[in-house]
């Protein structure tokens, strides 16, 4: 599979899941928001994060994110397992989210050049940028 590395650092963000969508968790190129009835996740770039003392119960900073290159077809089975097993081999852990076009991995940033080497072993390339 063709990867790609974005260039942001992102934070994961929870919040109580009665509060609104905060106007700061979608203002970068890419953002994922998911509510349940028991907390409002939101995963964007950490320098869109507020400064103020706003509801935020919990947040993990500075994930790297991978990009699946390319439309995935739904019918397709095994990719994030593809990615996460060999990541999970190497004790590298990692946050998922789906889009309906395709994969994203989050890999802590200290363990982002090792998650890298990891994948090519696998077989699977980088995009240079």
């Amino acid at each position: 599979m063709k990867l790609e590395i974005l260039d942001s650092t992102f934070s994961i963000i929870k919040i109580p899941p009665t509060e609104a969508i905060p106007f700061w968790a979608t203002k970068g190129d890419m953002f994922s928001i998911t509510r349940t009835n028991e907390e409002l996740s939101i995963l964007c770039p950490s320098d869109c994060l507020p400064t103020s003392d706003e509801v935020i119960q919990e947040v993990e900073n500075d994930w790297k994110c991978i990009k699946i290159i390319g439309v995935l077809d739904f019918s397709l089975t095994g990719i994030l397992a593809s990615l996460a097993t060999p990541l999970s081999d190497y004790k590298i852990s990692v946050f998922a989210i789906s889009t309906f076009n395709t994969d994203y991995l989050l890999v802590k940033n200290h363990s982002i050049e090792k998650a890298k080497l990891v994948l090519e072993k696998e077989g699977h390339t980088f995009r240079n940028i």
